[in-house]
């Protein structure tokens, strides 16, 4: 046994790791002991607890759907902000994430949103200059994450569909995009962060990694971000909002439905859901 995991980590490193992450967090991935709290009609609910994950503990909960078994995706937007969990309610769905950025203030996406070809908000300035690359487009409950710029957003103004911008882009064909027109001190600090990604074998993956938690979940940086989705599979991803908004929800599961763990209550617990205006959803 101490040989395979020897060769494994050595693949890991013939491979290619991105730019900060260790073999010893690659292995620490793939050999993760997952915790399965729900796999019932195409979607697989997991979490795991890893004490030692980038330099830190994480705590990473994730899930998994399958398109094969008849689920679909889509953008759910509220009328004002609202929890994840009521969102997710109103939209009957049956999984969730917070969605992308927005003025907490005014309670408006500061990303483009486009839903069934009418434009409701457009991307700042200062989005595209801090993190916006990539984008959800979503079209009959097919979810695609696609490269954002602004001559893009001018052509999707057009196009049929639903859209929700984001950032950044995190992997694009299996690879790490570049983030080098971001912010840096974005792209470097560790948060609590939201992500959806598409796999290599056709599945959708929510995932949230919690953080601010000092001790016990510390959350991770964008390039550990790809680094991990990479390592289970991922061939597209995107991050989303993440921070005290990072929110993942299952219908059916207690607390009401939240399965990680929000932080804008600063409590390592389930009620810390902030509310936001936005989320990505699962229905049937």
């Amino acid at each position: 046994m101490k040989r395979y995991f020897a060769i494994l980590a050595f693949a890991l490193c013939c491979v290619g790791i991105l730019k900060g992450q260790t073999a010893a967090d690659s292995l620490t991935i793939v050999s993760a002991k997952w915790e399965v709290t729900h796999h019932q009609n195409g979607i697989v609910c997991k979490s795991v607890s890893l004490p030692m994950l980038y330099n830190c503990p994480q705590v990473i909960n994730l899930i998994e759907i399958d398109p094969s078994k008849g689920m679909k995706a889509r953008v759910g937007i509220s009328e004002g902000m609202k929890r994840t969990s009521f969102i997710a309610a109103e939209h009957h769905a049956l999984a969730a994430i917070n969605g992308s950025y927005f003025n907490m203030k005014q309670g408006n996406s500061v990303c483009f949103l486009k839903r069934d070809g009418l434009v409701i908000d457009t991307t700042t300035i200062g989005e595209f200059n801090l993190r916006v690359t990539g984008a959800i487009y979503e079209r009959k409950g097919k979810l695609k994450l696609i490269p954002w710029s602004r001559e893009i957003e001018k052509k999707y103004k057009r196009k049929r569909g639903t859209v929700l911008a984001s950032g950044p882009l995190l992997l694009e064909n299996g690879k790490a995009c570049d983030w080098s027109r971001c912010e840096e001190n974005f792209i470097q600090t560790k948060h609590p962060r939201s992500a959806v990604c598409t796999t290599k074998d056709g599945k959708i993956l929510l995932i949230t990694v919690n953080g601010r938690f000092r001790g016990r979940a510390e959350g991770i940086n964008i390039p550990e971000l790809a680094h991990l989705l990479r390592m289970l599979g991922g061939k597209n991803a995107l991050n989303l909002d993440g921070g005290g908004s990072t929110t993942l929800w299952l219908s059916g599961a207690p607390d009401n439905g939240i399965v990680n763990y929000p932080c804008d209550n600063r409590s390592f617990d389930h009620a810390g859901e902030r509310r936001v205006p936005n989320i990505v959803y699962i229905y049937k």
